[in-house]
């Protein structure tokens, strides 16, 4: 298998692993009307990007650094004076009324969770574990028990419990940490995300190997982050990574 240089493989979760049934400012609309709010569509979706944006600049990592909770952080971003509003949008954010699995996402893990134990040999340490790393608040192991895929992970990091973001180096060395084994060198690890900025770039500059998901091409993805995005590293989906990892295809 063409992944049997690594003894780490992790996962980002947005437009990795999981993407949104639609698009949160439409869902945020949908719970405003069920509140008596109502609004223009478009409206709502401009608001809650623009809110998402400037909450993330004056509040990074879901309002870690400037002392408030995340909870506090998603009233705020949404609309402080509606607080029950605010509790039941979070309560869908973590379900799969919000979320869906991502092409070949479930299958690739499959496929991941078998070769792992075919290469195990019977040995009780795994020959590669599991991760997840998210720029997301504690709700994530929540998220991901609701979605059914938490199993396949040996550890799942979210950004507000470890105290950095992604692109920080610390996030990744964390994860080094966290799947407890002996030795592990960056070299060794994996990331697989869908944003070049945080989950291609910021592996690689932590010495890790990294794969994005992405619509765009590498060239043109080299031409916008003005950084060389390797051709042979840019799927279109977990389904053609799968594919080319089986196949014993994959130039590293």
């Amino acid at each position: 298998m063409s992944l049997s240089r690594f003894r780490l493989i992790t996962f980002d979760v947005h437009n990795t692993l999981l993407q949104f049934r639609s698009s949160p400012g439409k869902k945020y609309g949908e719970i405003g009307a069920m509140f008596g709010i109502s609004n223009n569509n478009n409206q709502l979706v401009s608001n809650y990007v623009q809110s998402w944006h400037k909450m993330n600049r004056l509040h990074p990592n879901f309002g870690l650094k400037t002392k408030i909770t995340y909870k506090q952080w998603w009233q705020m971003m949404i609309d402080e004076k509606i607080e029950q509003m605010t509790e039941h949008f979070m309560e869908y954010f973590k379900t799969s009324v919000f979320w869906q699995h991502c092409y070949g996402s479930v299958d690739f893990l499959n496929y991941l969770k078998l070769q792992r134990h075919v290469e195990s040999g019977g040995q009780k340490e795994p020959p590669f574990k599991l991760g997840v790393i998210s720029n997301f608040d504690p709700r994530l192991d929540v998220l991901l028990r609701n979605m059914k895929i938490n199993h396949y992970f040996d550890f799942v990091l979210n950004s507000y419990d470890v105290g950095y973001m992604k692109p920080a180096p610390e996030i990744f060395d964390r994860a080094m940490k966290a799947a407890e084994i002996k030795d592990l060198k960056p070299h060794q690890c994996l990331h697989i995300g869908a944003t070049p900025a945080t989950d291609y770039f910021g592996a690689r500059n932590a010495g890790w190997y990294s794969l994005l998901v992405h619509e765009k091409s590498a060239e043109e993805l080299t031409r916008k982050y003005g950084q060389l995005v390797e051709d042979n590293h840019v799927f279109s989906s977990l389904f053609d990574i799968h594919k080319k990892i089986s196949n014993d295809y994959m130039r590293w």
